[in-house]
């Protein structure tokens, strides 16, 4: 023991492991009041790793070649020791991640965790967003399927309707190519392997410590901080190892017992995580009766083909997609609310935010169909609604009826 006193002291004398594991751990305090939407942050951290690792094993075997890279997929789930299992871990694990960015994501919109003094550390969430689209976006060709290449041809092609000369030489500078091919495959086997988890990880940590800065949000939206007892500490806050260590371990658990349920039994989830036509080499003869992207990018989709193109263009509904991700950065500043939470908030919000909500799974759900003049119409409605969210956080604030906020949070 005295070794170890002894070793701890010497690293402390030249890296502030000690320092680091008060400020960070024992001796942050958290809100005494988490409940359940706070699993989420920990749980994407998780499948961060889950993504990184995986991902390192299955370079080892992949060829980022057009004429081998399906047939080195199919040797991973063929010929390598559990390989299979590595592919469905990362392929399920890709769907897991926007799934729990999703839900922490609603976490913050439901409790006002965007509201100041978390203005940096909601944009630094959405910053992870966006780079997380980019990623999977990257990945998503890799496997040099038939949906991977389509796909990635449409995505590509919507940077071509950028008017004014630049749409052209930008998607040509994507592609590496004119056309889909072997220098494409390449070029985004080198953003999703190397450059983007580089972003990735340095949000995180720059997320991690701006919500260490501030301290983090609870479901009452009262700040811990302002009520401290003689020693300094939050009367209200509790250190977040053991207590809250040990609940996101629980947490970790259910959450892996339902990952690897799907990993084992149902890795393709009815072709919603893994489509038919990517067990298909890629084809550029051949194109698919139906192309649609994966479901987390159908929410976006559905948005682009809503809006009718103008010009023979698609410009409008490219304007619109990227619309309805940077209105996210502004949120801080449209909701005028001094409430936080939507416990104490009134119910004009509550019943915007459940249409903003219904709003954003139809239009997933429209994403993945094929578009008909119906489903057109129903995405064009549903796109104003969740635009309509956002103008109405501006307005709703000078007639609200909100509750009063207690002085301290509530069990």
């Amino acid at each position: 023991m005295d070794k170890l006193t002894a070793l701890l002291g010497w690293i402390d004398d030249r890296f502030p492991l000690t320092k680091m594991w008060k400020e960070h751990l024992s001796e942050y305090y958290a809100p005494k009041n988490f409940n359940f939407w706070y699993f989420f942050g920990s749980l994407a951290l998780l499948v961060f790793v889950i993504q990184i690792v995986t991902g390192i094993v299955l370079t080892m075997y992949y060829k980022p070649d057009a004429e081998l890279a399906f047939f080195s997929v199919e040797f991973i789930m063929r010929d390598v020791n559990w390989g299979w299992f590595i592919r469905y871990m990362h392929s399920t694990g890709a769907s897991a991640f926007f799934l729990v960015v999703y839900l922490h994501m609603f976490r913050g919109m439901m409790y006002g965790s965007y509201k100041k003094p978390r203005e940096l550390l909601w944009i630094f969430g959405v910053l992870i967003y966006v780079a997380l689209m980019a990623e999977a976006f990257f990945g998503y060709l890799l496997p040099w399927g038939q949906m991977s290449f389509w796909g990635a041809q449409v995505i590509v092609n919507l940077f071509a309707a950028v008017p004014f000369g630049i749409g052209e030489p930008l998607s040509e500078w994507i592609r590496g190519d004119f056309v889909i091919s072997d220098a494409t495959l390449n070029r985004f086997f080198a953003f999703h392997v190397i450059a983007l988890p580089f972003v990735l990880a340095a949000l995180v940590v720059v997320h991690i410590i701006a919500l260490h800065e501030v301290g983090s949000n609870n479901p009452d939206g009262i700040e811990i901080k302002k009520n401290k007892g003689p020693d300094g500490i939050p009367l209200d806050g509790i250190p977040f190892h053991p207590y809250y260590t040990v609940k996101d371990i629980v947490g970790v658990v259910v959450f892996l017992i339902f990952f690897f349920a799907v990993v084992f039994f149902a890795p393709e989830m009815g072709g919603y995580f893994i489509e038919p036509p990517n067990f298909e080499q890629a084809d550029p003869l051949k194109t698919p009766e139906h192309i649609a992207p994966v479901w987390y990018f159908t929410p976006f989709y559905a948005m682009l083909r809503a809006v009718p193109p103008l010009l023979g263009s698609q410009f409008p509904g490219v304007i619109v997609m990227g619309a309805a991700i940077i209105v996210l950065f502004f949120l801080p500043w449209i909701d005028r609310s001094p409430v936080k939470s939507i416990r104490y908030r009134g119910l004009c919000f509550k019943l915007a935010l459940a249409v903003f909500v219904v709003s954003f799974v139809a239009l997933g759900y429209l994403g993945v169909l094929p578009s008909t003049p119906g489903r057109t119409l129903a995405a064009q409605i549903f796109t104003f609604l969740y635009f309509a969210y956002f103008v109405a956080l501006w307005f709703i604030p000078k007639f609200e009826k909100t509750k009063p906020v207690p002085e301290r949070v509530t069990d």
